[in-house]
């Protein structure tokens, strides 16, 4: 063994995650999706048929109130969100994708599924998969939640 110690896994999932923004841009580009930022990523993924208060979408994210109102903002000027009154609560607002903000997501879906198959071709899809549910074990994934 070299006496170079071996990198820390944040290291490599940091630079994982810029990989994957990169290909995926790529891919989404093909599909004319263009211009998205790291507010499309905190925010639509998150953003539920009913409609999805600020505080949850910071809470899903895991980013401050103060972020995610900003992201929303700017999805907002965007048109790819918008704000509709709670109806379990007047004071409150809840965040509502747009047609515009829902076609984004097969498009994201499609071009996900792109990159992972290239990543499957590159890695195995054994060890793709191992990574999977290694991810969805350390974060504690639930698709149902």
């Amino acid at each position: 063994m070299s006496g170079h110690p071996q990198p820390l896994i944040g290291l490599l999932l940091r630079l994982a995650n810029q990989r994957w923004s990169t290909e995926m841009d790529a891919e989404l580009e093909k599909l004319g999706v263009r211009g998205l930022t790291a507010a499309h990523a905190r925010v639509i993924p998150f953003v539920s048929p009913e409609g999805v208060s600020v505080q949850a979408l910071a809470t899903m994210a895991n980013v401050r109130k103060q972020t995610m109102a900003q992201s929303v903002e700017q999805l907002i000027a965007a048109g790819l969100v918008e704000r509709r009154p709670d109806p379990n609560d007047r004071r409150a607002w809840l965040v509502v994708l747009t047609e515009a903000g829902l076609a984004i997501r097969p498009k994201s879906h499609k071009a996900g599924g792109t990159v992972e198959r290239a990543w499957a071709d590159e890695l195995g899809e054994d060890r793709l998969e191992a990574l999977r549910a290694a991810l969805i074990e350390l974060v504690g994934y639930n698709a149902e939640a």
